[in-house]
């Protein structure tokens, strides 16, 4: 007996270094603005409503025209589906959004499918393939970046982050359960492959 309850409290610390481990991992790509010339900025969706981009997917696309703007990138690719009923997708509405600030249309790709993160990144690949751009950045929100970086390298991509630095993903009120919603995210997909279904940001 004695036995087994070290046995067990072994793999029960091993479990909490690597759930902690993972944290901080997240925490600190989070952290991180990776801003090096690529290929393309590609913008993870959120929620739009009949085309107006919501106020979390317009602090990321708002931070993406500051990239393209800044020469980091020579296009930005908008990614995300709709739900049923919706009249655009979120990878249109981005699109969209971005070009009423002034980026030239020429500039920009939409793609309109995915449900989830990992969907959708495996949507845009055959997109960014076809058009030989490996090297992006990634552009979502601090906790989110971690999950998504790991997604778009194993899909075969270059990647930097460079996350969002204002609006609702980053406020004190959200970030640590955001932080800690993304963490068990990672495990679920490191250890499975797919998505988590974990639900909707916390935001």
């Amino acid at each position: 007996m004695r036995t087994l309850l070290r046995y067990l409290g072994g793999v029960a610390l091993v479990g909490l270094l690597v759930v902690v481990g993972t944290w901080v991992r997240v925490g600190q790509i989070g952290d991180r603005d990776e801003r090096a010339a690529a290929d393309a900025v590609v913008v993870l969706g959120a929620a739009q409503y009949d085309g107006d981009p919501s106020p979390v997917f317009r602090a990321r696309l708002d931070h993406a025209a500051e990239l393209y703007r800044a020469g980091v990138a020579p296009r930005i690719v908008t990614i995300g589906g709709g739900q049923a009923g919706d009249a655009t997708t979120e990878g249109q509405s981005g699109a969209d959004y971005l070009a009423g600030t002034g980026i030239e249309e020429s500039a920009l790709t939409a793609v309109g499918q995915g449900g989830d993160t990992l969907a959708s990144l495996r949507a845009a690949a055959p997109v960014l393939a076809a058009n030989g751009w490996s090297r992006v950045v990634l552009v979502t929100d601090p906790a989110h970046s971690a999950r998504s970086a790991l997604m778009a390298r194993d899909l075969g991509w270059v990647v930097q982050t460079s996350p969002v630095r204002e609006g609702p993903a980053v406020r004190d009120g959200v970030r640590t359960e955001y932080r800690l919603r993304e963490t068990l995210g990672v495990l679920y997909y490191r250890v499975t492959g797919g998505s988590s279904g974990i639900g909707a940001p916390v935001l």
